[in-house]
């Protein structure tokens, strides 16, 4: 499946469509996704060894050997291999903003952009305090012209210090980490969105939801400035809405999400549970034929997740139906692995995970998109366990089959 869609991204580089590098935090489906979208060049595939970590030296010899415009790079793949090393690799300060020079030497090499995020660790992190301090070291460099340098926060549970420890850093913070590759590609690719924001019920803007440590409407602002996106009114003709669902009332919501997509393009954060959706919102979506006319749908994770992945998914591919069409077949497959997929795994099968867990694919229920049937052809578990899964997908037309995603 990867090999496949890294042939994609070096297609799209010689044509000339891709100028923008992407070094993803690390290989799981919501950061090495876009690698696979036609729009960026990404490190080799074996770069990245899921659990293992990234090979550090093969990631410093693409980005030093390879040009291009711009680049949205993790910090924490270059200096620690992840997300998961960054928490507990024990590695001083000093070697971890070591291995974070080559993203200078490719500025000063190749004259790009650099977009550049780093997570401040959630509060089982053992590393937490050298974290901290790698990051407050590259103040600096926030200052350079050519450098956007923004922090995130992982999974803040009530009582973590990172919201606060975020908030120290003297640049740009917000809550998230899985999907901040996604909207610092937004802000490369698309910046200036205009953006009109629509909550299913007022009161959610003010609810402090799970993992993010801070009211919702925050949440949102910090990501539209990620985004370099602008908020606007609904009177304002929005390029996008972003909408936000809380789980209160499906049926009045699809009526609102009706009345919204008759004028706008909508892009769909289903925050009603974390790594899962509603099934009755997605009922009502798949019945009305609405779900194939969203601009975007995200309720794989946190509702930072959510609401960056709608949002950056929604604006890159504004323009472009087939993928807007390929992005809602993803989404619905992350949904339906939360759904479906991933508890029927789990109470089956032992960690790591046996091939036999991909019988899994019976259950698919094939969804109906724009005339089309999508099937579940079969499925691969990245880091062999049950949280995360990459679905192979195929489109099925009335007569014959096609390829259509991975």
């Amino acid at each position: 499946m990867r090999p496949f869609l890294l042939a994609l991204g070096l297609l799209a580089w010689a044509l000339g469509l891709a100028q923008t590098l992407y070094l993803p935090l690390d290989d799981r489906p919501p950061n090495w996704a876009p690698c696979g979208w036609g729009l960026v060049l990404c490190p080799p595939e074996e770069a990245y060894r899921g659990p293992e970590g990234a090979d550090l030296p093969r990631l410093r010899t693409w980005l030093l050997a390879t040009s291009g415009e711009r680049l949205v790079a993790s910090l924490d793949a270059l200096a620690y291999g992840g997300l998961l090393q960054s928490r507990h690799l024990p590695l001083p300060p000093g070697d971890a903003l070591a291995r974070l020079g080559p993203l200078l030497s490719w500025k000063v090499r190749h004259g790009g952009e650099l977009l550049l995020f780093g997570v401040v660790p959630r509060w089982d992190a053992t590393q937490r305090g050298r974290n901290l301090e790698v990051l407050r070291a590259l103040t600096p460099w926030a200052a350079l012209p050519g450098i956007h340098l923004e922090a995130v926060w992982d999974d803040a549970v009530r009582g973590s210090p990172a919201p606060r420890e975020a908030r120290g850093l003297p640049y740009p913070s917000r809550p998230g980490a899985d999907e901040a590759g996604q909207v610092l590609l937004l802000r490369a690719l698309r910046p200036g969105l205009r953006v009109a924001v629509a909550y299913e019920e007022a009161v959610l803007a003010e609810r402090v939801t799970p993992y993010e440590g801070l009211p919702l409407r925050e949440t949102v602002a910090g990501l539209l400035r990620s985004a370099g996106a602008r908020e606007v009114a609904l009177g304002e003709g929005p390029d996008l809405v972003l909408y936000a669902y809380g789980g209160g009332n499906p049926r009045e919501a699809v009526l609102a999400l009706m009345a919204l997509m008759r004028r706008f393009p909508v892009a769909l954060a289903d925050l009603s549970r974390v790594n899962r959706g509603d099934p009755g919102l997605m009922a009502y979506l798949q019945g009305l034929g609405l779900y194939g006319r969203l601009a975007a749908y995200a309720a794989w994770g946190t509702p930072a997740n959510n609401l960056g992945s709608a949002l950056a998914q929604g604006g890159l591919f504004l323009e472009e139906p087939q993928g807007r069409l390929e992005r809602l077949a993803e989404a619905y497959f992350a949904y339906w692995w939360g759904e479906v997929g991933r508890p029927w795994v789990r109470v089956r099968f032992p960690e790591p995970l046996p091939a036999e867990a991909q019988g899994v694919t019976a259950l698919w229920p094939y969804l109906e998109l724009e005339g089309y049937r999508v099937g579940l052809e079969a499925l691969s578990f990245p880091w062999q366990r049950s949280f995360e899964a990459w679905g192979f997908l195929r489109k099925l037309p009335h007569s014959g089959a096609v390829d259509l995603l991975k």
